[in-house]
């Protein structure tokens, strides 16, 4: 893995990725969330609120576990699992959704807007707006509606409001526009809290922060459990998050190898997979520079 890093984007870049495309429209808020960003991440009631909330509802820490019989099997190296789907709500998510919601209440916004795809980082929305007071609505395709009902059926129970989106073909990339179009128009009471490690910066950089707890408790965990860092870390890549939060604290430990696993679906040249790093091509969407 290529370990050009950066403690923080430089102009909102990471290299020559990332950046800012959205409307003019969106700037002025885009300035105002990295401005308060910057301002409360270290400020020490929002870090003591931050590590309430991530010890009381969501779990935190959750447990690195030796998985003796799956290292057997393997006859390799020992294997740790990152338990992340002990956390509350079942994934890691809720690392995210609490700190951003956290971030918007003290921001003085009321209501919180998102997309979803599956449905987790709805659920895992609404559960962070449930237990801070705020109102959220989250934006789903209509297909993906049919697909997930559970995952609807918890949102609702949680308090959310799921607005099923019925254009284009009816699934995420569907829902993050009209997300979008919600943020432009109630911008001044809305916070649009992102789940995946996209969008324009400086959402990026706060997820990976938000969700880097992952990585720094693994850290700390092997260190107590083998003396020792490991000699490799593996994290399957979708959106990203869960990937740059176990990755991010081991960034600087040249012994320790990186490997992001991506869906490679029915083959890397088929046209159906899921593998945009490995064969995917560069271009802006969802307001940055990525594959």
């Amino acid at each position: 893995m290529n370990r050009i890093t950066y403690e923080y984007p430089k102009d909102g870049k990471y290299g020559r990725y990332g950046g800012k495309f959205v409307p003019e429209t969106l700037m002025p808020a885009l300035k105002e969330l990295e401005e308060a960003y910057v301002r409360f991440k270290d400020d020490p009631e929002f870090k003591k609120k931050l590590k309430y909330y991530l010890e009381k509802f969501a779990g935190r820490p959750t447990p690195l576990y030796y998985a003796a019989n799956l290292t057997e099997e393997l006859g390799g190296p020992k294997i740790y699992l990152k338990r992340e789907d002990l956390a509350h709500g079942g994934a890691h998510k809720i690392n995210n959704t609490i700190g951003q919601a956290l971030l918007a209440k003290s921001m003085g916004k009321t209501r919180i807007i998102a997309e979803t795809g599956a449905g987790q980082h709805g659920v895992a929305t609404a559960m962070a707006c449930a237990a801070l007071g705020l109102k959220a609505e989250i934006y789903m395709g209509a297909e993906d509606m049919k697909r997930q009902r559970l995952n609807v059926f918890r949102m609702r129970l949680l308090g959310a409001e799921v607005h099923p989106v019925e254009s284009g073909s009816k699934t995420l990339k569907d829902a993050i526009n009209e997300a979008l179009r919600d943020w432009v128009t109630n911008v001044q009471t809305t916070y649009y809290l992102i789940g995946s490690v996209v969008g324009p910066h400086p959402y990026p950089m706060i997820v990976r922060d938000f969700q880097s707890v992952i990585g720094f408790e693994a850290k700390e965990q092997i260190l107590a459990q083998e003396g020792r860092l490991p000699d490799a870390v593996v994290a399957c890549v979708g959106g990203g998050s869960n990937a740059i939060g176990i990755f991010y604290p081991f960034l600087e430990d040249k012994d320790v190898e990186l490997y992001g696993i991506e869906a490679a679906g029915e083959g890397l040249h088929s046209g159906r997979h899921a593998a945009s790093l490995c064969a995917g091509s560069e271009g802006v969407f969802h307001g940055m520079l990525s594959y």
